[in-house]
């Protein structure tokens, strides 16, 4: 029985300057570039399998058997991977993640990284970070940006191989930390593939791209300096411009829930009594609190104060994805 496997892990990221909206759904070219953070501690474990006798692809992730778009999006990848391998066979893949799947951490960021490079390594492929990096972009834009390791940024590109992710600085860079509150588990109703196509049927879209490359600039070099401050405040503008641009769609998105809020202004008024820390928000309830390592349990411990919130996830700068066996 011929077969090849490997297993690799990943880590979901957090975004501080974000992308909403797509230029190319065909191949995932983002309508703008970002940067974002690996998160150390938060994993998705992928395990691809090309068997000769498998009849189809199969997908199980965190023990349920996956049909439709998941396995669709999965299935992108795989065929890239065996057309570059020259492999005709079909894979068994088994994925799991350490964290709340679909509920504004990226699950899928870290899970297409893993599978892009566990499938090209079962493949027999040699691929370069950049290369991955474009990989996995096909199925999840904010894979490309698990691949890297530590700050990282996705340059938005024209084609398949000008849209990658490269790391900025390695994970010791800066003693950051992500303080995770989690104030709802479920799924979210609206995932963000389908919000994206929402983005342009917003009047706050256009004004929001052409501003990009300035926040990206200041981002940029905020984490080069380590400037908190500077880090802090177009951090919280650009997820308050993307959720804008989310809320003026047709229709509506709304992901946040009533705690989400609640966080936003306690986080704005620890600021103003001297503890640096600033918030952002993916496509969903939960935020992210941003903090120097000296401060994540007090920020931890705080955070679980505020009524609404369930549980709190801790996360330092983490590594680029890497295979395990």
């Amino acid at each position: 029985m011929e077969k090849f496997t490997a297993t690799a892990v990943a880590h979901p990221n957090i975004a501080f300057i974000k992308y909403w909206g797509i230029k190319d759904h065909e191949i995932t070219i983002p309508a703008n570039g970002s940067i974002s953070m690996n998160l150390a501690g938060l994993e998705s474990k992928t395990t691809v399998e090309f068997l000769a006798e498998q009849q189809s692809d199969q997908l199980t992730l965190n023990g349920k058997n996956i049909t439709e778009i998941g396995l669709e999006r999965v299935s992108k990848i795989l065929d890239f991977v065996r057309l570059a391998g020259k492999i005709n066979f079909a894979a068994k893949v088994i994925s799991e993640n350490n964290f709340p799947t679909g509920s504004g951490i990226a699950s899928s960021a870290s899970g297409f990284a893993a599978l892009a490079l566990a499938s090209s390594v079962a493949a027999g492929l040699n691929l370069e970070t950049n290369s991955l990096s474009s990989l996995a972009r096909l199925s999840s834009g904010s894979a490309s940006r698990s691949i890297p390791g530590g700050f990282v940024e996705w340059i938005q590109g024209e084609d398949h191989k000008s849209s990658y992710s490269k790391s900025i600085a390695p994970p010791d860079h800066w003693k950051l930390a992500d303080c995770i509150a989690i104030v709802n588990q479920k799924h979210k109703p609206i995932g963000s593939l389908a919000g994206h196509q929402l983005a342009n049927t917003s009047p706050l879209q256009t004004a929001r791209i052409q501003d990009t490359e300035r926040r990206l600039d200041i981002c940029r070099q905020a984490i080069l300096n380590k400037d908190f401050i500077a880090l802090a405040e177009i951090m919280e503008i650009d997820s308050n411009m993307m959720h804008g641009v989310m809320m003026s769609s047709s229709p509506s998105l709304f992901y946040w829930d009533p705690p989400t809020l609640e966080i936003m202004r306690s986080v704005a008024e620890w600021r103003n009594n001297g503890l640096p820390v600033a918030y952002t928000i993916d496509a969903g309830p939960n935020v992210h609190v941003i903090c120097n390592q000296e401060n994540m349990k007090t920020v931890s411990d705080q955070l679980k104060e505020i009524p609404g919130v369930i549980n709190v996830l801790s996360a330092t700068p983490g590594g680029p994805a890497k295979i395990i066996n």
